[in-house]
């Protein structure tokens, strides 16, 4: 069983940046569409972005087009997510998951496999 573990959230003031990693644990890590998801308290799971198998494919939810940046070395098995200009309204838990192979959808039920989640603070 495929497993995801997230790391890199933490707590930073407004206009910081943070990375995101999520290492899997899978030899055949470039045959999932990666994404990253987010939930705050209160409100449903929700889309971030995703990546394609082979990294060229990417796809931002509007509320972070021009902030955060996807990416993955599928040498490493990880997926990262870089996110700049941070705002209060960023602070959730960020969910790594895993579709096995190509996947479009931005809704939770598209991918097969969760990472625990890593908590992201904004600071106003």
């Amino acid at each position: 069983q495929v497993q995801l573990v997230e790391s890199g959230g933490g707590f930073v003031q407004a206009a910081g940046s943070l990375r995101l990693s999520c290492a899997a644990s899978t030899r055949s890590f470039s045959a999932y569409t990666m994404g990253w998801f987010r939930q705050a308290p209160g409100k449903e799971r929700e889309f971030v972005a995703r990546i394609g198998l082979s990294g060229s494919s990417t796809a931002y939810t509007d509320s972070v087009k021009g902030r955060f940046t996807i990416s993955r070395d599928n040498a490493k098995n990880t997926v990262y997510l870089q996110m700049n200009s941070l705002k209060p309204e960023d602070t959730a838990v960020y969910y790594c998951a895993a579709g096995l192979g190509l996947r479009r959808g931005v809704t939770p039920r598209s991918y097969d496999i969760w990472g625990q989640g890593t908590q992201v603070t904004v600071d106003s």
